[in-house]
């Protein structure tokens, strides 16, 4: 599924992150950006070794907070990690995440990036609950590109079927 929204288009697709060819994509990535399973883990298995020894530098990354590094062997050229936030019942968890969408595309925007593709955060091994997270993440897209021009493409690179539903009744729901 794909929308425009303002001078921008918002994207929903099934797929492999790491198969994107977008500037940049989003690692779900932990705070000390240290490389962990799923798509974190696949991101840094995908490209190489050249992005741990950046994250390494850099070292720590806050929840809600985006760093960025090489693209290493990706086709994407850069690799934005945000840490999103652990579930813990509905505590302050939603603002964490949608900042880490805002945050990732305010990053790319400062580095003249014009595409993102962004996972479902949170909504692995960190519980987020997938519907709650979908709204979250869309309405923090949305909202984003409602108010800058500056990125082109926002696609979420959804991993299974059920989660690519689960999204695309979300957007449905905000548009």
């Amino acid at each position: 599924m794909e929308v425009a929204i303002s001078k921008s288009r918002l994207a929903l697709v099934q797929g492999d992150i790491t198969e994107e060819e977008t500037d940049a994509i989003v690692n779900a990535a932990n705070s000390r950006l240290a490389g962990g399973a799923g798509v974190d883990g696949a991101i840094h298995r995908a490209g190489g070794p050249s992005i741990m020894a950046e994250c390494r530098k850099i070292g720590y990354c806050p929840t809600g907070q985006a760093v960025i590094t090489t693209g290493g062997n990706l086709k994407a050229k850069y690799v934005i990690h945000t840490v999103g936030p652990v579930y813990r019942g509905g505590k302050g968890e939603a603002g964490l995440l949608a900042s880490c969408f805002t945050e990732s595309l305010k990053l790319a925007a400062s580095r003249g990036l014009k595409s993102v593709a962004f996972p479902a955060i949170s909504t692995g091994v960190y519980g987020y609950p997938l519907d709650e997270a979908a709204e979250v993440s869309l309405k923090a897209v949305i909202d984003y590109l409602r108010s800058h021009t500056d990125i082109e493409l926002v696609r979420l690179v959804l991993f299974d079927r059920r989660s690519l539903d689960v999204f695309t009744e979300a957007l449905r729901k905000l548009i």
